[in-house]
């Protein structure tokens, strides 16, 4: 089955139950779909779309203009701190994209943005920058900004509960589609986890109860 099909199929009929006049929509790279884009539009709402190669040169243009000396200045610097490390987040937006349009036929596309997030813990500095482009005019780069957070805050609060938990970072398994079924079952086993509400503990705790008393286990995956 391939999953990456699903995801895209299911996308705009969760789109088609929900109400997104007035809002902004961001969906991740695999999302970043032109019906994607022309249906929510339709629906009165406005996305922020991420980036990556799954749509032709469209990514490379957009990384291209921003990595030259076309470039505009950093529109706002952000410092967020927490789980013991500092995250800067720099963001460039421009609305100056005609030649771009004309390249790619988008609905409702008004402006690209560029966000860098360097982050340090300990002896470690990581650094990556992510592009998308968004129907939202440039003029308020502090509503980009709070779109781009918000939809990276999910991940990265995803992320560090699978790595705490589950020590996902530390998994090896490279060989096959092994990769892909562990982190589907590392998903399922969390949301199992997330819907026992009746013990007070956290999600690895929670795991290593589930370990330890077949009772508890039976309770989390719905049995008793």
């Amino acid at each position: 089955m391939d999953n990456k099909s699903n995801e895209i199929t299911a996308i705009p009929k969760l789109l088609s139950r929900l109400n997104i006049a007035g809002s902004v929509v961001t969906v991740d790279a695999m999302g970043c779909q032109k019906r994607i884009a022309q249906q929510i539009i339709q629906q009165g709402g406005d996305y922020v779309l991420s980036q990556k190669g799954n749509q032709g040169n469209l990514h490379e243009d957009v990384a291209t203009y921003f990595t030259s000396q076309l470039s505009p200045e950093a529109a706002m610097v952000t410092v967020d701190g927490g789980h013991g490390r500092i995250e800067t987040r720099t963001i460039c937006v421009t609305d100056e994209i005609a030649w771009l349009k004309e390249r790619h036929a988008w609905a409702g596309l008004q402006s690209i943005i560029a966000v860098t997030a360097t982050r340090e813990s300990e002896n470690r500095i990581t650094g990556e920058t992510r592009y998308f482009i968004s129907s939202l005019s440039a003029n308020n780069p502090a509503k980009l900004e709070h779109a781009v957070r918000a939809h990276w805050a999910i991940e990265n609060n995803l992320h560090w509960v699978l790595d705490i938990a589950f020590d996902e970072d530390g998994n090896r398994t490279r060989k096959g589609h092994s990769a892909a079924n562990l982190a589907t079952i590392r998903h399922i086993a969390l949301n199992l986890i997330n819907k026992e509400k009746i013990s007070k503990i956290g999600v690895k705790i929670k795991r290593l109860k589930a370990g330890w008393d077949n009772d508890y286990l039976l309770r989390i995956i719905g049995v008793i």
